[in-house]
């Protein structure tokens, strides 16, 4: 039995994850915009034998943007051409269930599949910002149980719509003039009660047979829909023992689901400051620190726990008190991260917005090369993680010291590839390609 490899990708954050890196002296923000940026990342990534890169997304401006480069591009458009200039580095795309429809994301996800030679991986979300209800013509948010049951059928059917050809519907046969085989092309005849879509889909099964499922929300909801359909699961934490009581969780989940745990990536975000001593990684997050806007990240604590403190001493303590648990936000796993926060180290709330700064609640860890290392293996060997987003404070530097200096030593200790073994995303994950539901003997379905 071949050993078990860590899975690492890089998280691509315009400027990169702390909120201040685009004010960083070493810092490209005019180059927020230009694709060439994005594809010169990917092919460092990729010479570095990464997984994948994940680009986030939402469907919404955010409501800070006079502070930060916080603007979102489509990111399927965004990864086809960074397909067009890699050939087996992964790429991911969020894209909502709560603001799509799934004919239409199917048919975006197959190209992208197709056109990369099977790479594609969608991060699948509901949306939690309230404020794109209004983008797409509706007069609220939906609320927290009603998105996932709406991403329950939107997973059903676009699963049935990539599997409505199956594997050898195509013949291709000059000679006979048979192109492709009708009966191995299914209508799902979905009718639901958010989607009718009755198929099939209009181009063939694509190399992964369908991209990898990744999921990304650690609520009770979350972590359910999670070990049932995700293959990726990408989550933060900022304990050790926290990371492992969810990684437990979600494959106990898994297996009580029928489902071989193996064939689901753990990947918590780990954001590092680099540099050759400790000391010297930490005064370079100070430098980061220093560049905070407090309006920016009072705004930020506000989305997360829902009170403006706007009008605190940022010295004083945070006011634990005014917190509303019971409500409807108390279920977002981002909330209860940052109220563990608060109730474990109990910081002032200059201090917990400098631990938000850099990852938004993902583990930010200043240190030496080897101590980098020495965290991603802890957590690794230690049932807390399969592997890691990577999620530089700023860019392009922050991704070329972690490829330089910390990719070698976790090479050098066994648990990093030093090449590719596969084409697809399926293949870096250690993921089986899933037969179509409509092939035999499962072919009643239909």
């Amino acid at each position: 039995m071949s050993r078990r490899r860590l899975a690492l990708n890089l998280f691509i954050y315009p400027g990169g994850h702390h909120e201040a890196a685009w004010r960083h002296k070493d810092a490209a923000p005019e180059r927020v915009l230009d694709i060439s940026y994005y594809q010169e990342l990917a092919q460092r990534a990729e010479a570095a034998k990464f997984d994948a890169v994940f680009f986030a997304d939402g469907p919404a401006l955010a409501d800070n943007i006079r502070y930060a480069a916080r603007f979102r591009v489509e990111p399927i458009t965004w990864l086809t051409a960074i397909a067009a200039v890699t050939s087996r580095i992964g790429l991911i795309a969020t894209a909502s269930t709560t603001y799509n429809e799934p004919y239409n994301l199917a048919r975006l996800f197959a190209s992208l599949d197709h056109i990369s030679g099977g790479r594609a991986g969608w991060n699948i979300v509901t949306t939690s910002a309230p404020q794109a209800a209004q983008n797409f013509g509706l007069p609220e948010h939906p609320p927290h149980d009603e998105r996932y049951d709406k991403a329950r059928e939107f997973l059903d059917v676009i699963t049935k719509l990539w599997d409505s050809w199956e594997d050898d519907a195509v013949i291709n046969d000059p000679v006979s003039g048979i192109f492709a085989d009708a009966d191995k092309i299914h209508a799902i005849n979905h009718i639901g009660r958010h989607f009718r879509v009755r198929g099939p889909f209009n181009t063939a099964r694509s190399p992964q047979g369908r991209p990898v499922y990744v999921q990304a929300g650690s609520s009770d909801d979350g972590r359910g829909f999670a070990a049932y359909h995700a293959e990726a699961i990408f989550t933060a934490h900022q304990t050790l023992a926290s990371a492992r009581e969810f990684y437990a969780d979600i494959k106990a989940r898994a297996r009580a689901f029928d489902r071989n745990p193996e064939h689901i990536r753990v990947l918590p975000g780990l954001s590092p400051f680099i540099g050759s001593t400790t000391a010297e990684a930490k005064r370079l997050e100070e430098e980061f620190n220093d560049l905070i806007q407090p309006e920016y990240s009072l705004t930020q604590l506000r989305q997360m726990v829902g009170i403006d403190l706007s009008g605190f001493d940022l010295d004083g303590p945070f006011p634990r008190h005014l917190i509303d648990t019971s409500g409807p936000r108390g279920v977002a796993s981002r909330f209860q991260l940052v109220i563990d926060i608060v109730d474990r180290e109990r910081p002032t709330i200059r201090q917990l917005v400098q631990r938000l700064a850099g990852g938004r609640g993902h583990f930010v860890l200043a240190g030496t090369p080897e101590e980098i290392a020495d965290h991603i293996q802890t957590w690794f060997e230690g049932g807390a993680a399969d592997g890691f987003n990577v999620m530089p404070p700023w860019l392009t530097g922050g991704f070329d010291a972690f490829a330089e200096h910390v990719v070698p030593i976790l090479r050098r200790r066994g648990l990093f590839r030093e090449e590719y073994e596969g084409k697809t995303l399926r293949d870096h994950y250690g993921l089986p390609r899933p037969d179509s539901q409509y092939s035999h003997p499962a072919r009643a379905i239909a």
